[in-house]
Protein backbone atom coordinates (compact mmCIF):
# COMPACT_ATOMS: atom_id res chain seq x y z
CA UNK A 1 0.00 0.00 0.00
CA UNK A 2 0.97 3.25 -0.99
CA UNK A 3 0.64 6.68 0.98
CA UNK A 4 -0.15 9.99 -1.00
CA UNK A 5 1.64 13.63 -0.68
CA UNK A 6 -0.79 16.68 0.07
CA UNK A 7 0.55 19.99 -0.55
CA UNK A 8 -3.02 22.08 -0.38
CA UNK A 9 -5.63 23.10 2.09
CA UNK A 10 -8.06 21.82 -0.24
CA UNK A 11 -6.42 18.33 -0.25
CA UNK A 12 -6.38 18.59 4.01
CA UNK A 13 -10.23 19.78 4.23
CA UNK A 14 -10.70 16.64 1.16
CA UNK A 15 -9.32 14.47 4.06
CA UNK A 16 -11.41 15.73 6.89
CA UNK A 17 -14.20 15.36 5.19
CA UNK A 18 -13.40 11.61 4.01
CA UNK A 19 -12.66 10.79 7.79
CA UNK A 20 -16.40 11.09 8.84
CA UNK A 21 -15.93 7.93 6.35
CA UNK A 22 -12.54 5.96 6.77
CA UNK A 23 -9.56 6.17 9.16
CA UNK A 24 -6.71 8.92 7.91
CA UNK A 25 -3.44 8.75 8.70
CA UNK A 26 -0.85 11.73 8.42
CA UNK A 27 2.29 11.84 8.87
CA UNK A 28 3.83 14.96 9.12
CA UNK A 29 7.53 14.76 7.77
CA UNK A 30 10.64 17.47 8.22
CA UNK A 31 12.89 16.33 4.50
CA UNK A 32 15.63 17.93 6.77
CA UNK A 33 15.62 16.21 9.50
CA UNK A 34 17.30 12.59 10.84
CA UNK A 35 14.56 11.78 13.16
CA UNK A 36 11.94 12.24 10.43
CA UNK A 37 14.09 10.24 8.12
CA UNK A 38 13.49 7.47 10.30
CA UNK A 39 10.28 7.77 11.06
CA UNK A 40 9.12 8.06 7.23
CA UNK A 41 10.99 4.79 6.97
CA UNK A 42 9.12 3.29 9.86
CA UNK A 43 5.73 4.21 7.98
CA UNK A 44 7.00 2.76 4.99
CA UNK A 45 7.65 -0.28 6.51
CA UNK A 46 4.27 -0.43 8.16
CA UNK A 47 2.58 0.24 5.07
CA UNK A 48 4.51 -2.58 2.81
CA UNK A 49 4.19 -5.49 5.35
CA UNK A 50 0.25 -5.43 6.25
CA UNK A 51 -1.38 -2.28 6.77
CA UNK A 52 -5.34 -1.75 8.19
CA UNK A 53 -6.98 -1.53 4.74
CA UNK A 54 -9.42 0.52 5.71
CA UNK A 55 -7.37 3.64 6.41
CA UNK A 56 -5.91 5.77 3.65
CA UNK A 57 -2.26 6.73 4.24
CA UNK A 58 -0.81 11.10 3.68
CA UNK A 59 2.06 12.53 3.84
CA UNK A 60 2.81 16.36 4.58
CA UNK A 61 5.73 17.50 4.14
CA UNK A 62 6.19 20.46 6.84
CA UNK A 63 8.31 22.37 5.36
CA UNK A 64 7.84 22.88 1.80
CA UNK A 65 3.61 22.64 2.68
CA UNK A 66 4.02 24.93 5.70
CA UNK A 67 0.41 26.07 5.47
CA UNK A 68 -1.35 22.75 5.22
CA UNK A 69 0.95 21.77 8.25
CA UNK A 70 -0.11 24.71 10.17
CA UNK A 71 -3.75 23.68 9.56
CA UNK A 72 -3.85 20.55 10.94
CA UNK A 73 -2.15 21.04 14.11
CA UNK A 74 -5.02 24.18 14.39
CA UNK A 75 -8.24 22.00 12.72
CA UNK A 76 -7.31 19.26 14.97
CA UNK A 77 -6.44 21.14 18.06
CA UNK A 78 -2.57 19.25 18.16
CA UNK A 79 0.48 20.61 18.66
CA UNK A 80 2.67 20.22 15.42
CA UNK A 81 5.51 18.13 15.94
CA UNK A 82 7.64 16.65 13.52
CA UNK A 83 7.48 14.04 12.86
CA UNK A 84 4.56 13.66 13.60
CA UNK A 85 1.66 10.89 12.56
CA UNK A 86 -1.98 11.22 13.72
CA UNK A 87 -4.63 8.98 13.56
CA UNK A 88 -8.20 11.22 12.47
CA UNK A 89 -11.51 9.29 12.44
CA UNK A 90 -15.18 11.18 12.50
CA UNK A 91 -13.18 14.35 11.50
CA UNK A 92 -11.34 14.74 14.80
CA UNK A 93 -7.84 13.32 15.76
CA UNK A 94 -7.92 9.54 17.66
CA UNK A 95 -4.48 9.56 18.33
CA UNK A 96 -1.11 11.22 17.89
CA UNK A 97 2.47 9.97 18.42
CA UNK A 98 5.72 12.09 17.45
CA UNK A 99 9.41 11.43 17.30
CA UNK A 100 11.01 7.82 18.12
CA UNK A 101 7.52 6.77 19.15
CA UNK A 102 6.87 6.36 15.35
CA UNK A 103 7.51 2.81 14.76
CA UNK A 104 6.49 0.04 12.75
CA UNK A 105 5.15 -1.70 15.81
CA UNK A 106 3.87 1.16 17.43
CA UNK A 107 1.44 1.92 14.37
CA UNK A 108 0.57 -2.32 13.99
CA UNK A 109 -0.68 -1.74 17.54
CA UNK A 110 -2.98 1.18 17.20
CA UNK A 111 -4.02 0.96 13.63
CA UNK A 112 -4.75 -3.02 13.45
Amino acid sequence: MNWNEITTLEEWNDIVARSAERGQVILKHSTTCPVSANALKEYEQYLQASPNQDVDYTLVKVIESRPVSNQIAEDLNVKHESPQVIYIKNKEKFWATSHWSITKAHMTAVLD
